[in-house]
């Protein structure tokens, strides 16, 4: 964690965090929430003075995670008959994709801030509105809401965790582990609460 801590403040750490953020709505075994927890807390070892970075490191990660959205949104909605097909032979997607859409339609879309916390809820919910042709205007205020919750969520994990209980590992795995117990309870919600389609 000291070897970590010290590179906290050099760029680099941001762009790894970010590339991460960012490629992780392709790749969902990105550990990206893991990094982002492990940045926080080696912040939070630091003076007063690396306070700043807690907020250059959440608006990192947002910003990675709403660039990361609108590029799968886009790549969908070029491909979005491929992308269609896909999706129809899985009863489980199909079904996601039409409560996103009915979410959506409607102006719901705390569908997708709940979608990112859940595992790979962040990847169907771009590639689904983008298949879907969801306007853009519909999708991505959601999806910075959600990307600044996670983001904040993620930093706050780490900091706080720290400053509980050290920066140790133990308070990274603490951190870790209330990420993931946030993204089982939105993967469960997503699961128990589908959402009625309206008529058009």
């Amino acid at each position: 964690m000291e070897s970590f801590g010290s590179l906290i403040g050099s760029p680099w750490v941001y762009v790894v965090v970010a590339l991460s953020v960012l490629l992780d709505v392709f790749l969902p075994v990105l550990p990206s929430g893991v990094l982002v927890i492990a940045a926080a807390a080696a912040a939070a070892a630091g003076t007063a003075t690396d306070v700043p970075d807690i907020l250059v490191l959440t608006l990192c990660a947002a910003t990675a995670s709403v660039l990361g959205d609108l590029v799968a949104y886009r790549l969908a909605w070029r491909g979005g008959d491929r992308l269609d097909r896909a999706i129809a032979r899985s009863r489980r997607l199909a079904g996601a994709q039409e409560r996103l859409g009915a979410a959506l339609a409607r102006g719901g879309g705390g569908l997708v801030v709940l979608a990112r916390f859940a595992p790979a809820g962040r990847s169907l919910v771009s590639l689904g509105a983008g298949a879907a042709r969801r306007r853009a205007r519909d999708f991505l205020p959601w999806s910075a809401l959600a990307g600044l919750s996670w983001a904040a969520y993620s930093v706050a994990l780490g900091y706080l965790g720290a400053h509980w209980l050290g920066a140790t590992w133990l308070a990274t795995a603490v951190s870790v582990g209330a990420l993931f117990g946030a993204g089982a309870g939105a993967a469960y919600l997503m699961r128990e609460r589908p959402v009625p389609v309206e008529a058009s």
